[in-house]
């Protein structure tokens, strides 16, 4: 019989953040997956994404920060709703045309979505045991990537016998109902302060001061040697996504058949983190090793994609554009119904979520490694999430400038390449077990009531 975790355990705790972001980013991340938040122009999408993502780089950086001041349930709660607000947006350009409102609740989201994927990667990486985080990550990218499939399958249903370009009222509608629920789920996370592991130990082990202090804890980031050398690997983490989204899927494939890619380009990430979790938790090598072999994995994996990419881009330069005129992709728009046209892309594109889940859960496995401090942890995973805006960011622009879509390949590919240096060195300086500071203070601090931070007693 299955055996359900504590409550108050880290299981029970990332299995429920992993819920909410199935519910709030994993539908974004779908409604994104279909180019555009699903429009045919898609300039709208593509602005913003661009205040997201602007926005996204100052709060993902002070995410960690407003976390460690204000704790998650609350924090989540209210990141979550902004999600809701940005799919509402856009019912309101199917109807007006008019872009300003999404791009200012695609700015609002970038708030949100800063402080919960700070919350989050804090859940996430510091809740577990030192041996078991891979496990955690995978468990919580199932759970997360489980909602990009739920949102992969609305579109497609809804869409099914659309003979339109654009995605429905009711699509958006779906997305709204389900964002606000998942906001709402955030209330039920514990605080940090009550979770415990099964051998009776407290996840929290050092409080914050005050806001001065978190401050200058996140001005340190910035001097800090191990931050600077992921920088690189930051930056490329959600860099392809524009590509993926726009030049690829929005433009050689029908409205139903984006929906349809989806559903396997996020269900290959689920079984990807899972795979991988094995060899990041193998206790028979050290994490050194296991952290250069799966450098070696990313490195050949995205490479061979961005190949088979090459090969696939050398087809076609545009897809549909607002003037009506259709993609310049052999034959059309490609049904999935059509199997012999459909099967090689399709495939291509389902490993383009192989290699997301691969090279994500790596560099959440190597920020994990570098302390069990759950403070420092929170100021880390904003500090990635805020880089990776930054990154994707400058992507978003090249899709709303019109950058070819081969330029647009050549940058994914050359930064991929540049990123692997950087996260080789981390990957060969890795010691088995973290260097923290956390053991000789742990008894000056006490978990308190219901209070979301620990207080310093």
């Amino acid at each position: 019989m299955l055996k359900l975790p504590r409550y108050y355990s880290p299981m029970a705790q990332v299995v429920l953040v992993g819920f909410v972001c199935f519910l709030c980013p994993a539908m974004f991340n779908a409604l994104n997956g279909m180019g555009g938040g699903g429009q045919v122009d898609r300039t709208t999408g593509n602005n913003a994404n661009t205040a997201l993502y602007c926005t996204f780089v100052v709060f993902g950086i002070l995410g960690g920060a407003i976390v460690n001041l204000c704790g998650v349930r609350w924090t989540i709660f209210g990141s979550g709703l902004t999600y809701a607000l940005y799919s509402g947006s856009y019912i309101y350009l199917n109807h007006t045309g008019n872009g300003a409102f999404t791009i200012a609740a695609g700015g609002l989201l970038g708030v949100g979505a800063g402080i919960l994927w700070a919350a989050q990667g804090m859940i996430m990486v510091s809740y577990p045991r030192e041996e078991e985080k891979a496990h955690y990550i995978a468990v919580f990218w199932i759970v997360f990537n489980l909602g990009g499939v739920v949102g992969g399958i609305l579109p497609f249903a809804i869409n099914y016998h659309s003979d339109t370009d654009s995605l429905s009222d009711g699509v958006y509608v779906a997305f709204v109902i389900l964002e606000c629920l998942g906001a709402a789920l955030g209330l039920a996370l514990a605080p940090p302060a009550k979770v415990t592991r099964d051998d009776g130990s407290s996840v929290v082990l050092v409080k914050y001061t005050n806001a001065g202090k978190e401050a200058v804890e996140i001005l340190k980031l910035f001097m800090n040697p191990m931050m600077l050398a992921l920088l690189p690997m930051c930056f490329a983490s959600n860099f392809f996504y524009s590509y993926q989204y726009g030049p690829v899927n929005a433009s050689i494939f029908n409205i139903r058949t984006r929906g349809f890619n989806n559903i396997f380009y996020w269900g290959a990430q689920m079984a990807s983190a899972y795979a991988l979790s094995f060899l990041l938790d193998n206790p028979r090598m050290t994490r050194r090793t296991r952290g250069l072999i799966a450098v070696a994995i990313v490195a050949v994996f995205f490479n061979a994609i961005w190949g088979g990419t090459l090969k696939l881009q050398q087809k076609y330069t545009h897809g549909p554009l607002p003037s009506g005129e259709p993609t310049d992709y052999p034959g059309g728009l490609i049904d999935f119904l059509d199997s012999k046209r459909a099967a090689g892309p399709i495939i291509l594109y389902t490993l383009y979520g192989v290699g997301d889940a691969l090279y994500q859960n790596l560099a959440y496995w190597i920020i994990g490694s570098l302390t069990n401090d759950n403070q420092k942890l929170s100021r880390y995973a904003g500090f990635y999430k805020g880089i990776q805006s930054l990154g994707a960011t400058v992507a978003w622009q090249l899709d709303a400038k019109n950058v070819s879509y081969m330029n647009q390949l050549i940058g994914n590919w050359v930064l991929l390449g540049i990123s692997l240096f950087p996260m080789l060195y981390m990957a060969a300086t890795l010691k088995d077990h973290s260097d923290d500071d956390v053991g000789e203070t742990k008894s000056q601090y006490l978990a308190e009531g219901d209070d979301d931070t620990v207080k310093q007693v």
